[in-house]
Parts: C-alpha cells; sequence; structure tokens
C-alpha cells in the first residue's frame, strides 16, 4: 500500500550528489545518473522522497536541471572529489544506502547509464513520441518510477 508521501525530503540533490563525488571524481553525466537511481530506488523501497527536485527526460537521459546549472561548466570533464556532507555523516542509513546505490551502477560510466535509463519505462514514459535527440523538459513522473522499479524488484525475487 503507498501511503502519503511527506512533504519534506529527507535530503537535497545536492546533498546526494557531493556523497556520489566523495566516492570518485566522475563526469556530469554520469552524476545525474546515479543520483537518479538513488531517487528512483529510495522511493520505491521506502515510498518517500530522498530530495524533493524533479527528474526530466532530457536527450542523455533523467536530469535534475538544478543540478545541470551547478556542473554544467564540467562539459564532459570528470567533476573533482568531494568531501561526504556533514548531514551524510549524521545519517549513516543514507550514507550507507548511497553507497549501496554506487555499489550497484558505480562500475558504469556515463554512458552506459544514459543507455540504461534510455531502455526503462520512466525515461520513456516522459519522453513520449519524441525522437531521441528531441529537447524535452517533461518531468520523469513518480507514479511510474514507483510502479516500474517494483516491478524490476518482483521480477528479481521470481529468478
Amino acid at each position: 500500500m503507498i501511503h502519503t508521501l511527506p512533504k519534506k525530503a529527507v535530503t537535497t540533490v545536492n546533498v546526494v550528489a557531493d556523497t556520489f563525488l566523495s566516492i570518485e571524481s566522475m563526469t556530469h553525466k554520469k552524476l545525474q545518473k546515479l543520483c537518479y537511481y538513488a531517487y528512483s530506488w529510495y522511493y520505491t523501497y521506502y515510498e518517500e522522497k530522498l530530495f524533493n527536485n524533479k527528474f526530466e527526460a532530457w536527450v542523455h537521459g533523467p536530469v535534475v536541471p538544478e543540478l545541470y546549472r551547478e556542473f554544467k561548466d564540467y562539459g564532459w570533464r570528470d567533476i573533482e572529489m568531494r568531501n561526504v556532507p556533514v548531514e551524510v555523516m549524521q545519517h549513516p542509513l543514507m550514507h550507507e544506502f548511497i553507497h549501496n546505490v554506487y555499489n550497484s551502477y558505480g562500475h558504469l560510466n556515463g554512458n552506459e547509464l544514459e543507455y540504461l535509463t534510455h531502455i526503462e519505462e520512466p525515461w520513456k514514459e516522459a519522453r513520449g513520441h519524441l525522437g531521441n535527440l528531441d529537447a524535452c523538459s517533461n518531468e520523469i513522473n513518480d507514479s511510474t518510477i514507483m510502479s516500474y522499479y517494483r516491478k524490476v524488484l518482483e521480477d528479481e525475487q521470481q529468478d
């Protein structure tokens, strides 16, 4: 049963991004996708939002526009490593959760993560009938994220 989601999110997308950047230096594209998977799996497991920012179905996959603006000057270069945010250190379960997402997806580069998001329903649904190279700012629907990743979990449990 899905409960009403709290108004206040657990953290911010910037804290999640900085936590991933405390693990390794990476491209902006990879960082966006890791934040997307952290948000999606947290929402699926805990039925609450990890952060309030919305992902849009851009050409290269899910993107939080605010995070894009923060790191766009890096282009295709790696963003330097950061210290683990204090907020995360004070919440060991959130720290562990983000590390688990990294352990699942961190071995992939930005292009591989882009491909993965492109074959998944949340991004495809938000894009609708647009071509792969058409500009798009449609938001990725939270209910689609929840239903898609719950199905992934169910399929994995049956294997």
